[in-house]
């Protein structure tokens, strides 16, 4: 794997860690962060539903940021977490509640919505008299998994612990990155983050698109797919083991 030069677009901490476990694959990697995390103020809603928690029958978590702020929450307002059943979209957010041991569920295979949906424990913990859900995210975000929920009898209410903004960069910034290190794959870990690294192109997308994307879900690959990304390789996942995995199947371009 040692021809891959790869674009890495995660959040600046989470780009360093994924460049190490890179490094040991012999894979070269370059960092431009298309995520900014800004966490929100604590406000009395927040702690509100935080001391609330015992009164849902399933708490989702969908990202690694806001597992990170939910758990500081969690520590401020209960000296004992509550015994319930927490869910996360993928491994990694996974672990970082499991580390503070919580019992958490997620789907092996797919880190998307529509994969936790289908999950046998999910299905269990709504099946049961007026079911209430909380769904732990940024602030905005897809639907699809509370519209879902609905469906199925769930109310559902959602806890925002911060934003995602597009960090400032000279206009030129990703094109010269790319071509100063001779970089030949890309990698977003998200929807917003393929929308920052479209908007960020500009008028050098039509080069840039010939590039192969790694995404993480079938729904960010049909993203960039509509965008004209010509080669979009799906993950199946958001980890580094999943990416080395694609890595492996796929072939160092020539150009």
């Amino acid at each position: 794997m040692t021809g891959w030069r790869l674009l890495l677009t995660r959040p600046a901490d989470e780009s360093a860690v994924l460049a190490r476990v890179l490094a040991d694959a012999g894979v070269f990697s370059s960092s431009l962060p298309l995520l900014d995390i800004e966490p929100m103020p604590a406000s009395a809603t927040m702690r509100a539903v935080i001391q609330d928690l015992d009164h849902y029958c399933a708490v989702i978590v969908v990202s690694k940021p806001a597992a990170r702020i939910a758990v500081e929450l969690l520590h401020q307002h209960w000296p004992q977490p509550p015994v319930l059943t927490w869910f996360s979209v993928g491994a990694a957010t996974a672990q970082i509640l499991e580390a503070n041991g919580l019992d958490v569920s997620f789907p092996a295979d797919g880190d998307d919505s529509e994969a936790l949906l289908e999950l046998p424990r999910l299905r269990e913990a709504i099946a049961r008299p007026e079911p209430r859900v909380l769904i732990v995210r940024g602030e905005g975000g897809r639907e699809l998994l509370a519209e879902r929920l609905r469906e199925l009898g769930a109310s559902v209410e959602y806890l925002e612990l911060y934003r995602r903004g597009l960090p400032q960069y000279p206009p030129a910034a990703l094109p010269e990155r790319i071509e100063a290190e001779r970089l030949n794959g890309l990698v977003v870990s998200s929807g917003q983050g393929f929308e920052h690294l479209h908007r960020l192109a500009g008028d050098a997308w039509p080069i840039m698109a010939r590039l192969p994307l790694f995404v993480p879900s079938p729904r960010v690959a049909e993203l960039a797919r509509a965008a004209g990304a010509q080669t979009v390789v799906d993950c199946r996942g958001a980890s580094a083991a999943a990416l080395l995995t694609a890595l492996r199947e796929h072939p160092v371009p020539v150009f």
